[in-house]
């Protein structure tokens, strides 16, 4: 399988040789190209921001460990300031104890007494001298831890203002991402309204009818109108009615002219 694979592969590059010659690099990295701007382009935003959440999220061991390195360094300081501290002491001390030996000498003294004990002027000296390479070599150490001391702080003063850094950025892109999330529901939002559909077929459907039966009844009432001009009317046309149209006259005005009073009472009883 193995071995078709890899002679299916030189068989392809082969051919793309044969096809866009040294050019085929370059159609192979385009088109690589354009995979990945399509694969991405694909991607919901939804998963992009939970993945810039993740990033952002991945800081705080980051953050955790650069604050357990400033606190290891800053014990470190306080213990090398401590130390600082009991050595400039401790060379005072040894400097005061010089300095007096010193001024005894000067006295033209043979012999010197301390703390109950006698001490000549050559004892002395080898003292002083003593004293002095070790007082010599203690500033030497001092300077050292100095140097130390201050190197620490720097390196110490760095780490806060990275871890500084680092926290700010960190809020501020949490700030950014709280920003992209309402962003993106609002467009969300937008999106959901414009892509509405509203099914408006039966209130179509309904003034349809409405208009339909508005029809009807036009229709309806202009056959009525019409059959009512031929309703109500002598049927002069039959030819068993006689002809009174000579006394219509006489007719209307014997119909509507007022009787007396006693035929009215006589055609009553």
């Amino acid at each position: 399988m193995l071995r078709k694979l890899l002679v299916g592969s030189a068989v392809a590059a082969l051919v793309g040789g044969l096809v866009f010659g040294h050019e085929m690099f370059s159609y192979l990295r385009t088109g690589a190209h354009s995979v990945r701007k399509a694969v991405k382009a694909e991607v919901p935003i939804e998963f992009e921001l939970e993945r810039a959440r993740n990033m952002v999220e991945h800081l705080v061991p980051d953050i955790r460990h650069c604050m357990h390195v400033i606190a290891e360094q800053q014990v470190e300081v306080e213990h090398l300031q401590q130390q600082i501290a009991r050595r400039e002491g401790d060379l005072g001390q040894q400097k005061d104890a010089m300095l007096t030996l010193r001024n005894d000498l000067d006295s033209g003294k043979a012999v010197f007494v301390y703390a109950s004990h006698t001490y000549s002027t050559k004892d002395v000296k080898r003292d002083l001298a003593t004293r002095f390479e070790r007082y010599k070599a203690a500033e030497e150490i001092l300077k050292a831890d100095q140097k130390i001391l201050a190197a620490r702080e720097q390196n110490l003063k760095a780490n806060q203002d990275k871890l500084q850094g680092l926290m700010q950025s960190k809020k501020e892109l949490e700030v950014k991402l709280e920003q992209l999330q309402a962003r993106m529901e609002t467009i969300r939002a937008a999106e959901t309204v414009s892509n509405l559909a509203i099914d408006d077929s039966q209130l179509s459907q309904a003034r349809k009818l409405i208009d339909d039966l508005n029809k009807q009844l036009d229709i309806k009432q202009k056959v009525l109108d019409a059959e009512g001009q031929f309703t109500g009317l002598i049927p002069v046309e039959s030819p068993e009615t006689p002809d009174t149209t000579e006394d219509i006259g006489a007719q209307i005005d014997a119909y509507f002219s007022p009787q007396p009073a006693d035929a009215a009472v006589v055609v009553t009883e």
